[in-house]
């Protein structure tokens, strides 16, 4: 979905595909027909955006195969879809039954994520509409914090790969025209937990091709203040390649028991649901959700936020709710003023299937009603923020 700003340029609304992993390009193909179509119709829409996320064997398919790669971006455009980011922190497994820590790995200090980025970069070049030149991709914030922080040459062999990396998407936006950003999306329990975080990191690399991808849910989850992480980015420099607009799990008294037994019902085997809370001596926290309702390990006398991407539009029932409003202010001050801090928006609400068993959809039409629903909500913010929805 592309949106005019005020000030005349395009900002564009995707949602994620990692909501329907797939590890292979048939079944990338498959999403397209099954899910995403299915959704833009939904919307009434002749376009629609979609933030694709290729796994390995899917990208090394397509980077292997020129003609597979014309043939995907033919169907794009035959189904009314387009392309202008990608989703690159996954890479694989992303729908197995546990992903948990794996989600992680490869890591920035592993060749294997250069060379996989790398071929992410190359690819969204080819599947750009042909009347954009810009492209984004997100990815990890450079990797979890252990074994990293036991590794003294791990930071320098990051920052040597992300330079390497601005080294290759010059060459080609030089060879091809397209300019492609790579966006470090912080994520707690990351080395790079915070947008104050990244700011050394991506200070370090200083090219404006490497920037950062902010996710709503993972800075409510920090508890970071959105106008200070957004004035500190501005300040250093930093380039917002792409915002992720996603809804934290939020418990405002989680000593109670009854809370304790709501925030139990979202606790689940397949993803990590890093659980953070603000307290006088600062964030305290727990790798998952299901150690801080047992008791006794994180404290409960402030609000409690996990990393828990809840839909949009559907907030759980009280005793709990969601951080939609940080959402709508970080939206505020990026596409609200006089100019747009970014202009790649994507939905990523990928734990449609690990809701409570009673929140989930049974089909996929229940799936695409609520994808349809959150680019609806999402839609309806913008144009509240003055911004025109183009055909």
């Amino acid at each position: 979905m592309r949106f005019r700003h005020p000030d005349g340029s395009t900002v564009h609304l995707a949602y994620c595909t990692n909501v329907h992993p797939a590890e292979t390009l048939e079944g990338v193909r498959a999403q397209l027909r099954d899910h995403c179509e299915p959704v833009r119709r939904r919307l009434g829409r002749d376009r629609l955006g979609i933030g694709l996320w290729l796994a390995k064997d899917a990208a090394g398919a397509l980077i292997n195969d020129p003609a597979a790669l014309r043939a995907l971006r033919g169907e794009l455009e035959l189904r009314g879809l387009e392309v202008v980011t990608l989703n690159g922190f996954p890479y694989e497994g992303f729908g197995a039954q546990e992903v948990k820590y794996r989600v992680y790995t490869p890591d920035w200090t592993d060749p294997e994520r250069l060379a996989h980025t790398t071929d992410l970069a190359r690819l969204l070049a080819a599947l750009l509409p042909d009347d954009v030149t810009e492209g984004t991709v997100s990815t990890l914030p450079i990797a979890w914090r252990t074994p990293y922080a036991d590794d003294p040459t791990a930071a320098d062999t990051a920052r040597k790969a992300l330079t390497t990396l601005a080294q290759r998407l010059d060459a080609l936006a030089e060879l091809t025209g397209k300019s492609i950003r790579i966006g470090l999306e912080p994520e707690p329990g990351c080395t790079v937990e915070t947008t104050a975080d990244a700011i050394g990191p991506l200070t370090a690399v200083g090219h404006d091709r490497i920037g950062i991808c902010v996710d709503t849910c993972h800075l409510a989850t920090s508890f970071e203040d959105p106008d200070t992480a957004l004035d500190a980015l501005r300040a250093a420099g930093i380039t917002i390649a792409k915002t992720q607009l996603s809804a934290a799990l939020h418990a405002e008294d989680p000593h109670l028991p009854e809370v304790r037994a709501a925030l139990g019902a979202f606790a689940e085997p397949r993803f990590l649901h890093q659980t953070r809370t603000l307290t006088t001596a600062g964030l305290r926290g727990t790798d998952d959700l299901d150690e801080a309702v047992s008791g006794g390990v994180l404290p409960d006398g402030t609000p409690w936020r996990s990393h828990f991407h809840v839909p949009l539009h559907a907030p759980p029932a009280p005793p709990l709710t969601s951080t939609l409003p940080v959402l709508r202010t970080v939206l505020n001050r990026l596409v609200g003023g006089p100019v747009p801090l970014t202009r790649h928006l994507e939905i990523e609400t990928y734990t449609w299937q690990a809701l409570p068993a009673a929140l989930r959809p049974r089909t996929r039409t229940q799936l695409a009603d609520g994808i349809a629903a959150e680019l609806t909500l999402a839609r309806d913010l913008l144009a509240d923020l003055g911004l025109k929805e183009l055909p």
